[in-house]
């Protein structure tokens, strides 16, 4: 806890007025320490709003990408821009709450249920929580708990499932309600009905806000209004999925690859 952090704020860093959501990698090139390239000179436009979806395999930086927005990272070389201002010139603290993000790996506290979620937005109202809770899918099983949103979950949510621990993380980030959303295999940990229920969810607010998805379940991402495809050289394709599957190229070749799984 005493440890400074490495990324800071510029003394003259200020706070926009407000967030529409438009992002932009300019010229952006990343590697961890001294290591290899993640990639190099790669240029992205993602305009408010727009739900895109970030595909490619296993190594090619998908979550690298997203985590320079909330400053997790600095790059290398390029710019990372939210509504045509780089990221570093925004105070660390309204750029994070202006982002909400999911993880593959759940992180859950010791507490309640509804105490869980409001991490989100301390000081949001049991009704609020609620209707978070409706959006991500979760509200069917905190109702059957022993206690329902008072239900102790346990240190690290250990009374509750993965899929369980899952929709409680995207509850909250459902109460946080940040113009920007980003999903990193956010629905990994559900069975194919539950995670059904929450791309639905997912579809009917991504008009608000600006998404990006991450997802290595290409079946998951196929209404994507934007689908863009990474391999080691950056972005490689773009398109909707009948656009990149008439193509025949690398989204092609990984879509029936997974499908033959």
């Amino acid at each position: 806890m005493d440890t400074p952090p490495a990324v800071k704020d510029k003394p003259e860093a200020q706070a926009p007025a407000s967030v529409r959501g438009d992002l932009e990698f300019r010229g952006v090139s990343f590697r961890y320490g001294q290591g290899e390239e993640v990639f190099r000179d790669l240029n992205l436009t993602v305009r408010a709003g727009e739900y895109v979806a970030l595909v490619g395999a296993s190594g090619v930086g998908k979550t690298t990408l997203c985590a320079l927005l909330p400053r997790f990272y600095e790059p290398r070389e390029g710019a990372v821009l939210l509504d045509g201002k780089d990221v570093r010139d925004i105070p660390v603290e309204v750029l994070r709450r202006s982002i909400g993000v999911v993880q593959q790996d759940v992180y859950l506290f010791t507490g309640t249920i509804a105490e869980n979620i409001a991490y989100g937005r301390p000081g949001a109202g049991r009704k609020e929580i609620i209707e978070a809770a409706k959006l991500a899918g979760a509200d069917g099983f905190i109702r059957e708990l022993p206690g329902g949103y008072d239900a102790d979950i346990g240190p690290h949510g250990v009374r509750l499932s993965g899929g369980q621990q899952q929709r409680l993380s995207i509850a909250r980030v459902f109460l946080k309600d940040p113009p920007v959303l980003i999903l990193d295999e956010a629905t990994s940990a559900l069975d194919n009905h539950s995670e059904k229920a929450i791309q639905q969810s997912l579809e009917r607010i991504a008009g608000q806000r600006t998404t990006l998805v991450i997802a290595h379940r290409l079946s998951t991402v196929r209404n994507a209004g934007r689908i863009v495809v990474l391999d080691e050289n950056g972005v490689c394709e773009q398109g909707t999925h009948e656009e990149l599957m008439e193509l025949g190229g690398v989204y092609a070749g990984l879509y029936r690859a997974s499908e033959e799984i």
